[in-house]
């Protein structure tokens, strides 16, 4: 089940003496969240005030505000990635279904945040290369390995044998895009989900492996045609 839970105080923090290390990730972790509530037009300024400290002690920890961009960029999307999706994904021990359940439920925990969803929102409308890095890294560690685990469970052959396709892939976005948009709803449009969303995960799963066995030995070239 989805926490929703977020933090949008706008209480501004008295000065504290800090180490160098800890005063870089406070900036930080409050840059998240000033972003996340306001979009990349927010004001350092502002920011400083909340933080409770001058603007160009911000600047002297990140030299402009797009290398705090960069960081927020890391904290967000880089630093809460866990490696353990991707083993998930490729244990043919547990059935496919199985697996693909396991990972969107663990994933949605992360990515249904309130400050995943609105910074990658604002990223997009803001023009800011948020969107497109992380969407390629989640194409190479999980779209394109899924598109291989269901070759191998429905019988058809590998990349090795047959290239993958982009019709592959953009099948698997709907997955994605299934769940980003549980986020939009909860985050974005203000409306509660009216389900538990592992149930609504585990439906999701169900239809699309279903609709995939029908549909992807069509998009999937065969070794003869090559």
């Amino acid at each position: 089940m989805i926490s929703i839970a977020k933090n949008t105080s706008k209480t501004v923090k008295p000065r504290r003496r800090l180490k160098r290390e800890d005063r870089e990730l406070e900036i930080a972790k409050e840059a998240v969240q000033f972003f996340a509530e306001l979009g990349f037009d927010g004001d350092t300024r502002e920011l400083a005030r909340r933080l409770g400290v001058t603007q160009s002690l911000i600047f002297r920890y990140f030299p402009t505000k797009a290398a705090l961009i960069e960081r927020v960029y890391q904290e967000v999307y880089v630093g809460r990635w866990d490696p353990s999706w991707e083993s998930i994904i490729s244990d043919r021990a547990i059935s496919l279904q199985d697996r693909l359940t396991r990972l969107y439920k663990d994933y949605a925990r992360t990515a249904l945040t309130y400050d995943w969803v609105r910074i990658f929102m604002f990223s997009g409308l803001k023009g800011e290369d948020i969107n497109t890095r992380y969407l390629k890294f989640l194409r190479s560690r999980v779209l394109e390995p899924v598109v291989a685990e269901m070759r191998a469970d429905f019988g058809l052959p590998g990349f090795e044998q047959s290239p993958l396709t982009e019709e592959e892939v953009e099948l698997v976005w709907g997955i994605n895009a299934r769940i980003f948009y549980l986020g939009q709803r909860i985050w974005i449009f203000n409306m509660p989900l009216t389900m538990d969303s592992d149930k609504i995960i585990e439906d999701t799963i169900i239809s699309f492996l279903a609709g995939a066995r029908q549909l992807l030995p069509e998009l999937v070239v065969q070794p003869s045609s090559l």
